[in-house]
């Protein structure tokens, strides 16, 4: 069939079709590891054998289901970046299991919360989290399938586990594998840096379409069949190479990964993939060749670019940086387009209940306004009253998202009415960021409102007090959040990392901050700290930041 399957393209389908039309090219690159299509497709069909032969699937239709609802087992990824997150993830697909990621970086507390409300059934994880796994594993009862990948921890499988390379081993059962539908889920959980993690239920069709590659890039219509991705991967001729330094577990790492396997691309994942290591990261893209390096913000771009002015590496092949996740700040992209004048960086704007929403290009000598998008067709702003559209010009609204957008949040029908309202007969996703549309139609992106500060009546969005901060050479890292205050009500705190060896007074930052924003937008107070804790991501991490403000004061 060269057409879609009902309802759309499943992502499990996706992959397999690019198997079929590239079979010997290289998907993915570690250390030595180089991967085929052919091999991970057999791989991830052994994982839903297993997955099917344990009674995992689908078990209600979506036309059966509120949006909040999930008639399908789920299976969490609790894996550090290595081909087995990619095949635990279309293995799932294949076997009509939802799978979902797991932060790596959770305590046993938070594990539970999350494990607990994405209801798991099956597991995938490395063998160094199965303590962690031990510990809490008396308070999963609906916990069924554990699958452990063996790493360098050396610890002993989990009693009625099954060894990873076991499972991908496993025969297609006798009935067959189910076949995927367009209308299964993707879910996606929220970071929880702001508040609890929330599971975010998509069709597969709508977020492969609307964020992972299913459009070609730079058009609006997305691939019309089958048949029309698999012409594209063998036209890629394996050109395209990413060098994914993000964990999977987060969204636009995933979504940038599904748009190289739609060209036919390969996944390039540094020696470490347990966290940043500058110097082995690029010198992985010069040896490998890599076209584009995907960053989340300053904190995963600016070591990169101080290692780029360094060394003498050969990076004439790469042609861009992509950022998205978290913003890039003004000096930080200046730095990038100074020491790589032939790149282009790509800022996307986009969140996990929306997909891609916006974007802005800059290249050496024509730089894109800081936080200033070019909107895609389906993105726009909505009034304060959640009751029209707004239009060019117009000003500050909530930026929202209509089309193809989430089915909900898993079991939470309150949240799911809030986040996706229906406005003249059409279902947005509103997911709390504020905006202003300016009269060319462009956006510029203030930031979420849950983090905003309210200060005397007055808002300040923390995202430019931290642009403002960061313009100080001294300032490596900064989060601002708020404070109670008696005066105020709420002051903005910054949260503030000088570079190794720098020295700058709390008068020196507020100055630099002063020459960007209004007087009132300026820090009470600057709490400095040895290292400002990010998620893996690199996305601020805004209840670690307010524990720093607020417990010196309390």
């Amino acid at each position: 069939m060269s057409g879609p399957v009902p309802h759309g393209f499943n992502l499990s389908r996706v992959f397999s079709t690019v198997a079929a039309a590239v079979p010997d090219q290289v998907v993915l690159i570690w250390r030595d590891r180089r991967v085929t299509y052919a091999e991970m497709d057999a791989r991830a069909t052994g994982l839903a054998s297993l997955l099917v032969e344990r009674g995992l699937g689908s078990h209600a239709e979506r036309e059966t289901l509120a949006g909040h609802e999930s008639g399908q087992d789920h299976l969490g990824i609790y894996l550090h970046n290595g081909n087995e997150y990619l095949e635990s993830m279309i293995g799932s697909f294949r076997a009509r299991v939802a799978p979902f990621n797991v932060n790596y970086r959770y305590v046993a507390e938070e594990l539970v919360y999350l494990l607990t409300d994405a209801r798991t059934r099956a597991l995938v994880y490395h063998a160094e989290f199965a303590p962690t796994l031990a510990a809490i594993r008396d308070q999963l009862p609906d916990l069924e399938l554990l699958v452990q990948v063996a790493d360098e921890s050396g610890h002993d499988l989990l009693p009625g586990a099954v060894d990873y390379e076991q499972a991908v081993a496993t025969p297609v059962p006798a009935a067959g594998l189910p076949e995927p539908d367009g209308d299964d889920l993707y879910i996606l959980y929220t970071g929880g840096t702001t508040g609890m993690p929330k599971g975010v239920l998509w069709r597969n069709d709508d977020i492969y379409v609307s964020s992972m590659g299913g459009t070609p890039f730079g058009t609006t219509e997305p691939y019309t069949s089958y048949d029309a991705i698999a012409a594209a991967a063998r036209a890629g001729g394996g050109g395209m190479r990413l060098l994914m330094i993000p964990p999977f577990m987060h969204g636009a790492a995933q979504w940038s990964t599904f748009h190289t396997i739609t060209g036919g691309g390969a996944i390039v994942l540094p020696d470490e993939v347990r966290r940043l290591v500058p110097s082995d990261a690029i010198g992985v893209a010069v040896r490998e060749k890599v076209v584009s390096i995907p960053v989340v913000g300053d904190a995963v771009a600016l070591p990169l670019i101080e290692e780029v002015e360094r060394g003498d590496h050969d990076l004439s092949g790469l042609a861009a940086f992509n950022n998205g996740g978290a913003p890039l700040t003004p000096g930080v992209r200046d730095r990038i387009l100074s020491a790589l004048p032939h790149v282009l960086v790509m800022d996307a704007a986009g969140a996990s209940e929306t997909g891609l929403q916006m974007s802005s290009l800059s290249l050496k000598g024509m730089e894109a306004g800081t936080a200033t998008f070019d909107p895609i067709p389906t993105t726009t702003l909505v009034d304060d009253l959640l009751s029209r559209t707004l239009q060019p010009g117009e000003g500050e609204g909530w930026l929202a998202q209509r089309g193809r957008v989430p089915l909900g949040y898993l079991g939470d029908a309150a949240k799911t009415a809030r986040t996706f309202p229906v406005i003249d007969g059409v279902r947005f996703s509103i997911p709390g960021d504020r905006a202003v549309i300016n009269a060319e139609g462009r956006v510029v992106l203030l930031g979420r409102d849950g983090v905003t500060i309210n200060s005397g009546g007055e808002k300040i969005f923390v995202e430019e007090v931290e642009r403002a901060l960061a313009a100080h050479p001294a300032v490596r890292d900064v989060v601002v959040v708020g404070r109670p205050s008696q005066r105020w009500g709420s002051e903005p705190v910054a949260v503030v990392q000088l570079e190794d060896g720098a020295e700058a007074t709390d008068e020196e930052l507020v100055a630099e901050a002063e020459r960007h924003i209004a007087r009132y937008k300026v820090p009470k107070a600057i709490v400095r700290v040895a290292a400002v804790q990010r998620s893996p991501s690199g996305k601020a991490d805004y209840r670690w930041a307010k524990a720093q403000a607020v417990e010196p004061v309390g």
